[in-house]
């Protein structure tokens, strides 16, 4: 572990020493910049506000809910009756799909719900390939859906959201960039507010008034910046990202209580035993967590993994000029609480709806990464110009998130002051080079039903 500079240390006279737990409050609400031909996302997005110039703060959801409600409800109605049913494997014919946004911008007609949240699909097990009918098929569990007091629009029965069209058009953008790169959001301190804040801490002698303190040291901060890699920080599949990363780091700090039982903050933690570091930053950050691919023979059925999200951790330290560096080490009780959040995720995501919908992004993306990596449009000889090309077809634009106000717990814990941040990261590419062949996958691929059907089936 890199050891601590000398001149973040406090004065050897103090009598107590904070840890300054500095939190980013994270996006995400708005209405999107402008009319969009896709939409179907609602003006919601973890339940926070982000004004216009991009700068992001925390709205309790009570105040939010009724104008939530409002702005996606008409979105979300008139499911159509046969959709209402949940379906264990509900197909969906991107050729099709492809044709019916494409009859409905040559008939001037706004996408149906049941495209632009994706037949109320909640989950894709599998990718089919059906070259003879030129056709890729997605398949996976859904149901009807409705809108949630978050703003969600969830399973009628499940309440776990469904996924939106938007997000599969940003997936698949992304996946098909040179680039290729890891999708992404970070949030950190400038390095003009962390100069400020080493010259403060230098003046303490004690704690004082822990509130007074807290301001202080958030004043000294200033905002701190959000970055967004591999997606558009406008789109939406952003801000799931910066919500859900939002909404962890106020749990972990204590600044709102645990939906679940068994998920301490970190506050609490710390309290009860040492944390083993002095003067770090310690970061959490929210990945997928695949076991290999499955597909058949022919390369025609592909099974993806059930989807699963841990939580990992590293410690920081800024140096005397503010700089962030990476010690590659941790500590105990980051660690303790990273373990705690990985395994109660799934329960915190029926609590949460915008960690299922973080889940649903990390789908989103590994299929799209498939369909890139394997190149299975050409191989089903589908033709996907809006799907994939984009012409015509925008996603929906909000403002892009670019700051957020510190906020900050001060406690007495020993010589160690400490200021947590956290972060998404998404790599895709990693999991579709992990794939196993399985001889048991010919029952799900079946046939497509006739070339007048709909573009979805159960």
């Amino acid at each position: 572990m890199s050891q601590r500079p000398e001149n973040l240390s406090l004065r050897a006279h103090c009598r107590a020493v904070a840890a300054l737990l500095a939190l980013a409050i994270i996006v995400a609400w708005a209405s999107p910049a402008r009319a969009q031909f896709v939409s179907g996302v609602g003006a919601a997005v973890g339940g926070v506000s982000i004004d216009p110039s991009g700068f992001l703060s925390n709205t309790p959801v009570q105040v939010l809910a009724k104008k939530i409600r409002e702005a996606v409800a008409d979105q979300a109605a008139d499911v159509p009756a046969a959709l209402q049913v949940g379906a264990k494997l509900r197909k969906i014919s991107l050729r099709r799909l492809e044709a019916a946004i494409q009859l409905c911008k040559q008939t001037g007609r706004r996408l149906p719900n049941e495209v632009l949240y994706l037949g109320g699909l909640q989950e894709i097990r599998y990718v089919l390939v059906y070259p003879e009918q030129n056709d890729l098929v997605l398949a996976g569990p859904a149901e009807g859906w409705k809108v949630d007091a978050h703003g969600s629009v969830v399973g009628v029965r499940s309440s776990r959201p469904v996924m939106l069209l938007d997000d599969f058009l940003v997936a698949l953008r992304a996946a098909a960039s040179s680039n290729r790169g890891v999708i992404s959001c970070s949030i950190d301190p400038s390095r003009q507010g962390m100069q400020r804040l080493q010259q403060f801490v230098k003046t303490l002698h004690t704690i004082g008034n822990p509130e007074i303190t807290s301001q202080a040291v958030q004043e000294q901060l200033g905002p701190q910046q959000i970055t967004v890699g591999g997606v558009p920080a406008t789109s939406h599949f952003a801000r799931v990202l910066v919500a859900a990363d939002y909404r962890m780091k106020r749990i972990s700090m204590g600044l709102e209580p645990a939906p679940i039982a068994g998920l301490p903050s970190f506050v609490q933690m710390s309290k009860a035993g040492g944390t083993g570091m002095k003067n770090l930053l310690p970061r959490w950050w929210l990945a997928p967590d695949y076991k290999p691919l499955a597909r058949d023979a022919e390369g025609l059925t592909w099974q993806l993994p059930a989807a699963t999200v841990k939580c990992l951790t590293e410690n920081d330290f800024f140096d005397a000029a503010g700089v962030k560096h990476q010690t590659g080490a941790t500590d105990p009780v980051s660690q303790k609480w990273a373990a705690a959040m990985s395994d109660r995720y799934e329960a915190l995501s029926k609590a949460e709806p915008i960690f299922a919908e973080l889940r649903n992004c990390m789908d989103l993306a590994l299929v799209a990464a498939l369909l890139a990596r394997e190149n299975l449009p050409s191989k089903s000889q589908a033709s996907l110009p809006l799907l994939l090309g984009g012409e015509g077809l925008p996603t929906a634009t909000m403002a892009a998130p670019k700051q957020i106000a510190s906020q900050a717990t001060v406690m007495n814990k020993g010589h160690k002051w400490m200021i947590a941040v956290g972060g998404v990261e998404i790599n895709p590419w990693t999991t579709v080079n992990q794939v196993q062949q399985s001889h048991s996958l010919s029952p799900v691929h079946g046939t497509v039903p006739a070339a007048d059907a709909r573009w979805w089936w159960d």
